[in-house]
């Protein structure tokens, strides 16, 4: 059969075809194949980080709210008077005073009161008490803190709002409750 020896060009021919089938790369189909099973990781993972991102959002609120409220009883208690005025009130630079408390963090305190997607507000209630120290601003007997998100299903789904007692309370439709007593009607936090 292979009387003259093996067929030089036959050999040639099979070494390159072998070679160029190598460089040829993935073809379309599992090009395809790949990006499917990307987008199919994407659309299960996705849901989970925006969910988990919002239950931070709402825990991180919370505790800004209770954070406030502590701020705003320490202030009454140091400054023998009563509660603070507004947020910057509670915030400010060293050295303390009734000006300044420097009880809160600045991102809170100062405009446009916004952190981990919640906007934060402070509302004296009441007239002013009468007999504040002198050089310090009005202080009042009630006040209402709350924390709304910005975009309500988005950077979180409930707002939060406390009082005097220090008691949270929340809204699940996100709202801003207009009073200190629509604020104790709704369900306290557990």
């Amino acid at each position: 059969m292979f009387e003259h020896g093996p067929n030089p060009k036959s050999a040639e021919r099979f070494l390159v075809s072998q070679r160029g089938h190598g460089k040829r790369g993935f073809s379309l189909i599992e090009l395809l194949i790949v990006v499917a099973i990307i987008l199919i990781v994407a659309a299960i993972a996705i849901p989970n980080l925006l969910r988990a991102r919002l239950a931070a959002n709402q825990a991180a609120a919370v505790e800004s709210v209770r954070t406030i409220t502590s701020a705003a009883i320490v202030y009454s208690s140091t400054y023998s008077t009563g509660f603070p005025d507004s947020l910057p009130t509670l915030g400010g630079a060293v050295p303390a005073s009734c000006n300044g408390a420097v009880l809160l963090d600045d991102v809170i305190t100062t405009p446009p009161h916004q952190k981990s997607g919640y906007k934060f507000g402070y509302t004296p209630v009441g007239a002013p008490i009468a007999n504040s120290p002198p050089g310090c601003p009005a202080a009042y007997n009630q006040y209402l803190a709350t924390a709304v998100p910005l975009k309500i299903g988005t950077t979180g789904q409930s707002s939060y709002c406390a009082d005097q007692p220090a008691v949270i309370h929340f809204d699940t439709s996100g709202n801003l409750p207009a009073s200190i007593a629509a604020c104790d009607a709704l369900p306290p936090l557990q």
